[in-house]
């Protein structure tokens, strides 16, 4: 599926909105489809945990496909189901022990080359995710791969423009610091 604009989404996010009010719950599909990988990425990064972001997105889901009004009459419906998935995260988070580190690695010597450079420069990037606070690392999830506006990020979390842009800027910097020696590391390699 093709990168969307904020606005595309939304109106189609209210579409699906429309559509499961009046098909009732068969028409999530349809919203799942729009959504679920997008709101999958946001809700590790604040879980860290791949089982409990589904869990997050699944009872976002549930709650949306119980009361479709609340989306479709919602005026930024995107960011509106962003902060339904982000109370799951976080209440899910809190019953939860403290997160625990990602321990496995794939082995080396049966991956394509190209496919192994791809997962290590996942595993680093996502690496240096986790190091972040969670209130930067989401800032950075919902700007970078949502490309939504620090005002719209605003609306989600509930903060200030401001901060949100703040705590972008901090995440950035922390990030160009915990990537420098992968950097130096695949310079060194070239």
């Amino acid at each position: 599926m093709e990168k969307l604009s904020t606005s595309e989404l939304t109106d189609k996010i209210r579409e699906c909105a429309r559509n499961m009010e009046h098909r009732g719950i068969s028409a999530l599909e349809e919203l799942y489809d729009l959504t679920a990988s997008r709101l999958l990425r946001y809700a590790y990064s604040l879980t860290r945990n791949r089982e409990d972001a589904e869990d997050a997105v699944q009872t976002a889901m549930v709650r949306l496909a119980l009361k479709p009004k609340l989306l479709k009459n919602a005026q930024y419906p995107w960011s509106y189901f962003l902060r339904i998935v982000r109370n799951e995260a976080i209440n899910i988070s809190r019953k939860k022990m403290p997160m625990q580190i990602m321990t496995s690695i794939k082995e080396f010597g049966k991956e394509d080359p190209a496919r192994l450079e791809a997962e290590h420069i996942k595993y680093h990037v996502s690496s240096a995710l986790d190091k972040l606070p969670p209130a930067q690392s989401e800032v950075v999830i919902l700007k970078v791969w949502e490309n939504m506006t620090f005002a719209e990020i605003a609306e989600v979390l509930g903060q200030s423009p401001n901060t949100i842009a703040s705590r972008y800027r901090y995440a950035i910097e922390k990030l160009s610091q915990y990537l420098q020696p992968f950097c130096e590391e695949v310079q060194y390699e070239s």
